[in-house]
């Protein structure tokens, strides 16, 4: 069964202030583990939420890295690579 929750999302950028409200239905036994960390860390749920989904952005941006290798595509310009670094500041 899926719990629906309503969590504030923090988006990176210059102004840390920004951030965007999302309506998701999750795992009622994600719900929990989210629940039961948030309470041990004394974290909001919010921010353990944007904090994995950053972690987990960071493994597909390199899986996507990785497929682009084997696929013989060209790489990122440094520039480019760089310039996306800021923005994720």
């Amino acid at each position: 069964m899926c719990v629906k929750r309503c969590i504030i999302m923090h988006i990176k950028g210059e102004n840390s202030m920004n951030t965007a409200r999302l309506n998701i239905t999750i795992p009622a036994s994600l719900n929990d583990d989210i629940t039961r960390y948030s309470q041990e860390l004394n974290e909001k749920k919010s921010h353990l939420i944007s904090s994995a989904l950053d972690m987990y952005f960071d493994y597909l941006d390199l899986k996507v890295a990785e497929k682009r290798a084997v696929d013989g595509e060209s790489p990122i310009p440094f520039d480019d690579f760089f310039e996306d670094l800021k923005s994720d500041v």
